[in-house]
C-alpha cells in the first residue's frame, strides 16, 4: 500500500532553481534569508503589473489555468466601478492527496508567496490579504511569515492580513468553498455559481489565485519578462512545480522548466521504466498510457494534446502489476466520500458512478459499462461546483485509457491482477465541517430525511426531478433512478414540495433514525395543497 505522502517531501530541481532557489542552503527561508537570496522587490502599477503576467502568459496553477492577466484587471475594472476596495486571497488549500508542491512553497518559501500577493494588493489598492491553508505545518509557516513582515489582522493596520485554516477536503480548494469560509460560513460550495472577480470576499472584488502562481509572478517581477523567458517553452515560459508519487522509488515535489520530457522526470522518481499508464494532473485529470508518456513533454498545451492534463501538478504511474481499474475504483469511491452533499450530481451521482466502475469489476458486463458512461455523463455540468465535472472526467479517462482491462473485466472473467493501492488517499468520509473547532450551520448539518419512491405509484411524471434535482435524476425510461435517498438539510422544504405535487402520490418522507441517535421513526405528515407552513410546525 502507498502511505500517504509528508507535507514537505523530497524536493528536487531541474536546471536552474527559481521557486526552489535557496532550498539547498535552509529548510525554510525566512525573511533575511529570502532577501538574501531573492533580493528586494519594488512596487508595480496595476496595469504594468498585468503586461508583466501577460507578456510571461502566466496561468493559474491550481488546475483552472485561467489567465492570470484577465484576472487582475477584471478585479480592478470591478473594484474601480464600484468604488471599493478589492481583496487578495491566496488559495494555498492543496487538498488533493496527491498534490504537495503549494504545502512545500509555504512551508519552505513562504515570502515569495506573499511578495507576489502584496505586489497584487499594493496595485489594486487592496486592504486586506487572506491566505487559506488547510493544514497545520502551512498554518505556522504562514503566520511566522506575515509576523517575520509585521502584517496583522489589526484594525488599524494599513493592510489587514491574516491565514485561514479550513479542513482538508477535496472540495475545501474550490475558489468559492474558501471565501464563503472567510465570510464566515462553512468551507463548502455556496451552491451557486458566482465570479470571486466580481462578488467576493464580503461582497467585493476578489483576487484569488493559486500559492504557486504568486510566487511565479514575484519571479518575473524581479528578473523580468526576458529573462523569465528564457527558461521553459516560447509559449509556455518558466518552471513548474510537479508532485510526483504513485508507483515510484522517491515520492518527490520537483521543479523542472516547461518542455522537459515527461519521462524524464519520472525516471527522476524512480518510476517503472515502462508503466501501465500515468495519471496527469491529479485526482481530476487525466491518464495516459505507457505509448503516450514517451511523447509528452512537461507543458499544459502538450499534455492536452495527448489527451493528459498538467491540472494540479500531479503527475502518478502505476506499474504492470496492478489492475488499473481497482485503482481508479480507489480514487472513485474516495472523490464520492469528499462531496460536500448539496446537489445531486455530487450527492448522488459520484457514489452512482463508484458503484458503476465496481460493478464492471465483479462481472456486470457491457450493461454495467453502459450504465458507468450514462452515469458520468450526467453528472458533468450540473453541480455547485467544479468536483463532479473532475471526478467524471477522471472515469472517463480511466475507461478510455486502459481498453483492454476494461474488455477483460466486461467481457470476460478480469484481468487477473490484484490492486496494490499504490495511488495515494486520506482517509475518507469525514463531513465538511467549516471552520475548525466550530459546529455545523442549520443548513449543512446531517441529513435529517429520506424520501421514498413507491414504484407501485410511480408513473413517471418527471415532477419531482424539477423540484427535487439535488435527489432525483430521471433514467432513460424517464422514472427516478434512485428508489430512496437522504435529503439535504437546505433542500427539506423542497422534498416536501415534491411530495405534495407528486401527481401519483408515490413519494413519501420519513425521518432518518440514524441523524436522530436512533430515535424511534416516524413519517412525517403529508399535507394537502392548502396548507401553510405553520401547519408543517416549522
Amino acid at each position: 500500500m502507498n502511505e500517504a505522502l509528508p507535507d514537505v517531501p523530497e524536493v528536487r530541481v531541474v536546471g536552474l532553481p527559481q521557486l526552489t532557489s535557496g532550498f539547498d542552503l535552509v529548510d525554510r527561508l525566512d525573511l533575511p534569508m529570502h532577501l538574501k537570496v531573492h533580493g528586494p522587490l519594488e512596487p508595480m502599477g496595476g496595469e504594468q503589473l498585468a503586461q508583466l503576467a501577460e507578456r510571461i502568459n502566466l496561468k493559474g496553477r491550481g488546475g483552472a489555468g485561467f489567465p492570470f492577466h484577465k484576472k487582475l484587471r477584471s478585479v480592478a475594472e470591478a473594484a474601480i466601478k464600484r468604488g471599493v476596495r478589492p481583496v487578495v486571497v491566496v488559495n494555498g488549500s492543496e487538498d488533493e492527496p496527491a498534490c504537495r508542491k503549494d504545502t512545500v512553497l509555504i512551508n519552505r518559501a513562504p515570502h515569495l508567496i506573499l511578495d507576489g500577493a502584496l505586489l497584487c494588493a499594493e496595485a489594486l489598492g487592496a486592504r486586506t490579504l487572506v491566505v487559506g491553508v488547510t493544514r497545520e505545518s502551512t498554518q505556522r509557516s504562514m503566520e511566522a511569515a506575515l509576523a517575520e513582515r509585521g502584517l496583522s489582522n489589526g484594525r488599524r493596520s494599513a493592510l489587514r492580513a491574516r491565514v485561514q485554516r479550513n479542513p482538508v477536503r477535496m472540495v475545501t480548494g474550490a475558489a468559492a468553498s474558501l471565501i464563503r469560509s472567510i465570510d464566515g460560513g462553512p468551507a463548502i460550495p455556496p451552491g451557486r455559481k458566482v465570479s470571486a472577480s466580481q462578488n467576493g470576499v464580503g461582497g467585493a472584488p476578489t483576487l484569488l489565485s493559486n500559492a504557486e502562481t504568486f510566487a511565479q509572478l514575484a519571479i518575473a517581477a524581479r528578473i523580468g519578462p526576458e529573462r523569465y523567458g528564457n527558461t521553459g517553452l516560447y509559449d509556455e515560459p518558466g518552471t513548474v512545480m510537479l508532485t510526483v508519487s504513485g508507483a515510484v522509488a522517491r515520492p518527490m515535489v520537483i521543479e523542472v522548466p516547461t518542455g522537459v520530457p515527461l519521462r524524464y522526470v519520472l525516471q527522476l522518481a524512480g518510476a517503472p521504466p515502462v508503466p501501465q499508464g500515468v495519471l496527469t494532473g491529479g485526482y481530476h485529470g487525466k491518464w495516459i498510457d505507457a505509448a503516450t508518456v514517451n511523447e509528452a513533454i512537461v507543458s499544459r498545451n502538450s499534455l492536452d494534446a495527448v489527451g493528459g492534463a498538467l491540472g494540479a501538478g500531479a503527475i502518478l504511474p502505476i506499474t504492470q502489476e496492478t489492475c488499473p481499474l481497482g485503482e481508479s475504483l480507489r480514487v472513485a469511491q474516495w472523490l464520492a466520500e469528499e462531496s460536500a452533499g448539496q446537489c445531486g450530481p455530487c450527492y448522488l451521482g459520484l457514489p452512482a458512478a463508484a458503484r458503476g466502475l465496481e460493478d464492471i469489476l465483479n462481472g456486470g458486463g457491457p450493461a454495467a459499462l453502459e450504465a458507468l458512461k450514462q452515469v458520468a455523463k450526467n453528472v458533468k455540468r450540473r453541480g455547485a461546483c467544479s468536483h463532479p465535472d473532475g471526478s467524471a472526467m477522471f472515469i472517463e479517462s480511466t475507461i478510455k485509457a486502459f481498453t483492454d482491462d476494461l474488455a477483460a473485466h466486461v467481457l470476460g472473467n478480469g484481468c487477473g491482477r490484484p490492486v496494490e493501492g499504490v495511488l495515494p488517499l486520506f482517509e475518507g468520509g469525514r463531513a465538511p465541517t467549516g471552520i475548525p473547532g466550530g459546529g455545523e450551520s442549520e443548513e449543512n448539518g446531517p441529513s435529517r430525511q429520506k424520501i421514498f419512491v413507491d414504484w407501485t405509484l410511480c408513473r413517471g411524471h418527471g415532477l419531482c426531478a424539477d423540484i427535487l434535482p439535488e435527489v432525483f435524476q430521471l433514467g432513460a425510461d424517464g422514472f427516478p433512478t434512485v428508489a430512496q435517498a437522504k435529503v439535504p438539510r437546505y433542500a427539506e422544504d423542497k422534498a416536501l414540495r415534491a411530495v405534495r405535487r407528486c401527481p401519483a402520490l408515490a413519494l413519501r418522507i420519513e425521518e432518518d433514525t440514524r441523524a436522530q441517535g436512533g430515535a424511534p421513526s416516524r413519517n412525517l405528515p403529508v399535507l394537502s395543497q392548502g396548507r401553510g407552513r405553520r401547519a408543517l410546525g416549522r
